[in-house]
C-alpha cells in the first residue's frame, strides 16, 4: 500500500502540463528516432540529451525516458513498412510484420504492436511499484565492500554479453577505467592526467562521449552503406478484427512477462527478450507453419516483450545503481549530471522524484498508444526524406548539442574524438557499451573500493569476509568463466563445421 500512495503523489506531480509536455515531446522524438534506420534509442538519447540540459531533473528525465521507449516502439514502423528495422529488438518483428504488410494487413499488425507495447510496458511498470521498495531496502544495508562487489555484477554481466569475443569486450572496459581516471582523485582530491587542460578537471564529460561513440560512430559506419530509395507499404485499416484479437491475446500476456524478467538481468539486451518470445510462441502455437508467413503473434509477442524489457530495466537501475543496457548506462549518465545517483538512496533522498519518474511511465505509454497510431501517415511521409539530408541535420545537432552544454569548443573534439573511436571499434567488432558503463561506473567502483580497503586496513579479505560481497563477486567469477566457456564452445563448432 505504502508504494501505491507514493505512486498517487508521483501522478500528482506528472500530469501537471508542464511534465505532459515533456513526456509528449519526449515519444515523438524517441518515435523518430526509432523510425530512423541505424540509430537506435541509445545513439538517439546520447544525441538528445542536450536539449534537456535547461530543464529541472524530473523533467529532463521524464523526457529522456520517453525517448527511449518511444525509440523501441518507432523501430516497429520501419520493420513493418519497409523490412529494416529501427533498432536491433525490431529485427525479428520483420519477419512476419512485412509480410502482413505484404498481404495488405500493416494496420493490424502497427496496431497490435502498438497495443502490446502498453501492455507491455504497463505491466513492467507495475513490477517496478511492487520491488521498488523491498530491493531499496534490501540495498540500504550495504556497504562499500557490498556497493564494489554489486557493481562488478553489472560489469561482468555487460562485458560478458557485449560481444561474442570476451577479450575485445575486456578490452573496451579497461579502455573506459582509464579514461575514468582522468580528472580529481576522488579520495585524495588531487589532479591527475589532466595535462594542465582546464577543461579535464571534471574528467571527460559523459555526454560528448556517448553522443561520439554511438551517434557520431554509427553515421561515420553509415556512409560506408549503400544508400536506399525506401518504399513504405501502404498501411490501410488499423482494426483488429476479432480473431487477430484472440489470436493475440496470449502472445502479449507471455511477452509481457518475459520481457520484464529479462529486464531484471542486466546486460541482455532488447533482442533477447524479443527473440525468446518469438521463439516462445513458435513452439506453443498450433499452426507454427504460419510464422514467417505473417503470423499476427509473430509481431504482438516480440513488441510487447521489447518494451515490457525496456520498463523493466529501469528497475535494477533505480533500486541497485545497475545499468541493465547501454541506454539505460546513458540515462544514468544523465541522472548523475543532474546530481542525482542512481541506487538505493535515490528512493530515500529523492523520493518524489523516483514516483514521479514512475508515475510518468504509466503516462508515456498511454501516450504513445494514441498518439502513433493516428500519426502513422506521416511516420510513412518522415521515411522519404532522403537519407542524406537526414545524416546532415543530426550532425549539425550533435555538434550543436554538445558545444551548448558546457559552451566549450573542447566538448565538440572530445565527441569528435569519441565519434572517431567508435567508428574504429565498430569496424573491428569491439562493443562500445563496456566502455560507457566502466566510464560512468569507473569513479564509483574505485572509491568503494578504496573506501573498503580503508575500512580493512588494506587487507583485501574484507571483500570476502562479508557473506553479501562474497557472493557477489563469487557470482561475477562466475558470469565471467560460463560466458567464456560458452565462447570456446562456439569456436570449436563452428572449427568442427
Amino acid at each position: 500500500m505504502e508504494s501505491f500512495h507514493l505512486l498517487i503523489g508521483g501522478f500528482i506531480q506528472v500530469l501537471q502540463p508542464v511534465y505532459l509536455t515533456y513526456a509528449l515531446v519526449g515519444c515523438i522524438l524517441g518515435t523518430i528516432i526509432g523510425i530512423l534506420p541505424g540509430i537506435g534509442p541509445a545513439a538517439g538519447t546520447a544525441i538528445l540529451i542536450p536539449i534537456t540540459s535547461g530543464i529541472d531533473p524530473t523533467g529532463s528525465i521524464i523526457m529522456l525516458a520517453a525517448i527511449y521507449y518511444g525509440a523501441m516502439y518507432g523501430g516497429t514502423i520501419t520493420s513493418v513498412l519497409i523490412n529494416t528495422p529501427g533498432e536491433a529488438a525490431s529485427a525479428v518483428t520483420c519477419l512476419d510484420g512485412y509480410v502482413m504488410a505484404k498481404n495488405g494487413r500493416a494496420g493490424p499488425a502497427l496496431a497490435v504492436a502498438a497495443v502490446g507495447s502498453f501492455i507491455g510496458g504497463g505491466v513492467a511498470t507495475l513490477g517496478l511499484i511492487f520491488l521498488a521498495l523491498p530491493l531499496t531496502r534490501l540495498a540500504l544495508t550495504f556497504g562499500p565492500p557490498e556497493i564494489f562487489s554489486l557493481l562488478l555484477i553489472g560489469l561482468s554481466l555487460v562485458t560478458a554479453l557485449a560481444s561474442t569475443s570476451i577479450v575485445r569486450a575486456l578490452i573496451a572496459a579497461f579502455a573506459g577505467l582509464l579514461f575514468a581516471q582522468v580528472g580529481i582523485d576522488p579520495i585524495m582530491g588531487m589532479e591527475r592526467f589532466t595535462f594542465g587542460r582546464l577543461e579535464l578537471l571534471d574528467g571527460f564529460q559523459i555526454v560528448p562521449v556517448v553522443m561520439g561513440l554511438f551517434g557520431i560512430g554509427e553515421i561515420l559506419l553509415s556512409i560506408e552503406r549503400p544508400i536506399q530509395n525506401m518504399f513504405a507499404a501502404t498501411v490501410g485499416s488499423l482494426f483488429l478484427s476479432k480473431d487477430d484479437i484472440k489470436r493475440a491475446t496470449g502472445p502479449v500476456l507471455r511477452g509481457s512477462v518475459i520481457g520484464f524478467f529479462l529486464g531484471l538481468v542486466p546486460g541482455l539486451g532488447s533482442m533477447i527478450p524479443a527473440f525468446l518470445s518469438y521463439a516462445t510462441e513458435k513452439r506453443l502455437s498450433k499452426h507454427p507453419e504460419e510464422f514467417g508467413k505473417g503470423a499476427i503473434e509473430g509481431v504482438a509477442g516480440p513488441e510487447t516483450a521489447n518494451n515490457s524489457y525496456a520498463n523493466a530495466a529501469f528497475i535494477p537501475l533505480f533500486t541497485l545503481g545497475i545499468p541493465a543496457s547501454p541506454t539505460m548506462a546513458i540515462l544514468m549518465g544523465a541522472l548523475m549530471m543532474n546530481g542525482l545517483v542512481p541506487g538505493p538512496t535515490l528512493f530515500v533522498e529523492h523520493s518524489q522524484f523516483v514516483w514521479a519518474i514512475i508515475a510518468s511511465f504509466l503516462v508515456g505509454n498511454l501516450i504513445l498508444l494514441v498518439l502513433n497510431l493516428p500519426l502513422i501517415p506521416l511516420w510513412v511521409a518522415l521515411l522519404r526524406v532522403p537519407y542524406g539530408i537526414l545524416v546532415v541535420i543530426v550532425l549539425i545537432f550533435c555538434v550543436l548539442g554538445a558545444y551548448s552544454l558546457n559552451n566549450q569548443v573542447f566538448d565538440i573534439w572530445v565527441m569528435l574524438g569519441a565519434g572517431i573511436v567508435g567508428y574504429l571499434m565498430k569496424k573491428v567488432d569491439i562493443p562500445s557499451a563496456p566502455l560507457i558503463l566502466t566510464l560512468i561506473l569507473g569513479p564509483l567502483l574505485e572509491s568503494t573500493l578504496r573506501q573498503s580497503l580503508e575500512i580493512s586496513g588494506g587487507e583485501f579479505s574484507v571483500f570476502f569476509n562479508r557473506p553479501i560481497s562474497m557472493t557477489l563477486i563469487v557470482l561475477a567469477t562466475l558470469i565471467l568463466l560460463s560466458s567464456t566457456l560458452q565462447i570456446f564452445r562456439q569456436v570449436k563448432t563452428d572449427s568442427e563445421v
